[in-house]
């Protein structure tokens, strides 16, 4: 690696390092990262010139003359995560500490309106986040859409996302020209990933109480009317020689079953989505059927019905909790994970899924004591995608500090 490679490392292991841990001297840096602390001197001047850090307080304790802190200024830059979904589409800005500054959900029929106006639509969500957070956060460095299907992310293309009914959709291509946006800052990928990379870090970030070591591998479900799976091992996100692994809710599960929306039958989340769960919870004139009724609302009815020991909910619950842990056993067995991670509606309802789910990943996986694996509910439940994309946003100057330019100039080149 040459000398600028290693110092825009450096310098990403130090915004790292205070997003991890928060206000640190210049002493206890060069001690966390491993780094010199003339090294440390020398990169903490250049995040200051670029606004990315500033002094604040003194440290306490310890031997010798206080410390000047050093922590990182969370409004410097933004990430903005966005969000296509079958019944709305989505936003999520979050500052450099990943602390929301502007969310918003607008319902919508995404496969009714067409792939163009349904980017209308995002590129005006798109907007009106942007001027929530002018003002409020430095410039955005990045956006990253999340979409329910197979995504060319090279290219920014939804290749297919069959509930959406899109086929070759250039997403990025046409919010940058929507917007505005540099293309290059646009980023597109599948809700389930995106998702996965937002678990993983908020379960590392609050550690629960099973284990104080972090996560490294793990599958996170979405729980929608399609299933996907965003599958992390070893801590990296699992794409595939091509990049559409993870989906999960077309594993055949009864091939004589439903016709699932990519046009064969019983798929995985004819059993086991949204869909599924309505249809054995409620008739078809029941308001949690309703599609203009939000989801947050229509999971509320139905877990006030299990709560009252409604027999149908109670039975419609147990159906889909039994179908999820055959296919849950299935990707235990395969991958091993330390954590399985239900999302979207799944999260909502956590109290009648889980136990069955569990019980029968104990009873299927070959593996002693399920291969060590544990079932938990979403922490971020339907708004994990967004909260991904907007962290994969901020990849950009978390990997690479220098993409955010000196506020002023410099008057020696620093060393390494």
């Amino acid at each position: 690696m040459d000398q600028a490679g290693l110092r825009r490392g450096n310098l990403a292991l130090l915004v790292r390092t205070l997003r991890e841990h928060g206000a640190l001297s210049r002493a206890q840096l060069a001690v966390r990262s491993g780094l010199s602390k003339a090294t440390v001197s020398s990169l903490v001047a250049d995040l200051e010139l670029r606004g990315l850090v500033h002094s604040t307080g003194v440290s306490a304790g310890g031997q010798g003359r206080p410390g000047q802190l050093v922590d990182l200024r969370a409004t410097s830059a933004c990430g903005i995560g966005l969000d296509v979904h079958v019944g709305h589409v989505g936003a999520l800005v979050t500052d450099l500490a990943g602390d929301p500054i502007f969310s918003r959900r607008v319902a919508c029929d995404v496969p009714a309106m067409g792939p163009e106006r349904a980017v209308d639509q995002l590129a005006e969500l798109a907007g009106q986040a942007l001027a929530a957070a002018a003002g409020t956060v430095g410039p955005p460095v990045g956006v990253t859409v999340s979409v329910p299907g197979l995504v060319d992310t090279g290219t920014g293309t939804v290749t297919f996302a069959p509930r959406l009914r899109w086929r070759d959709v250039a997403v990025a291509d046409g919010l940058a020209a929507r917007t505005g946006l540099p293309l290059e800052r646009i980023a597109v990928d599948n809700d389930a990933n995106l998702a996965a990379l937002a678990e993983l870090a908020a379960m590392n970030a609050e550690p629960g109480e099973h284990s104080a070591d972090p996560v490294a591998d793990l599958v996170y479900l979405t729980g929608d009317f399609g299933i996907g799976g965003g599958v992390i091992s070893g801590g990296v996100l699992v794409r595939g020689s091509v990049g559409f692994a993870g989906e999960i809710g077309h594993m055949a599960m009864d091939p004589l079953g439903p016709y699932c929306s990519c046009g064969r039958r019983g798929c995985w989340e004819t059993q086991v989505g949204l869909g599924a769960l309505l249809h054995a919870c409620a008739d078809p004139d029941d308001p949690v059927r309703d599609p203009t009724l939000d989801l947050d609302q229509r999971m509320r009815v139905i877990r006030a019905r299990a709560a009252q020991s409604d027999q149908r909910t109670l039975d419609g619950l147990h159906q889909i909790g039994s179908a999820l842990g055959v296919g849950v056993s299935i990707l235990v067995n395969l991958l091993n994970p330390a954590v399985v991670v239900l999302g979207g509606y799944f999260a909502a309802l956590p109290e009648w899924l889980v136990e069955p789910i569990r019980n029968q990943v104990v009873a299927s996986v070959l593996a002693p004591g399920a291969g060590g694996a544990r079932v938990v509910g979403s922490r971020l439940g339907f708004t994990a995608a967004t909260a991904g994309g907007a962290l994969v946003a901020l990849r950009r100057v978390l990997d690479d500090p220098t993409v955010v330019p000196p506020t002023q100039r410099e008057n020696e080149e620093a060393p390494a």
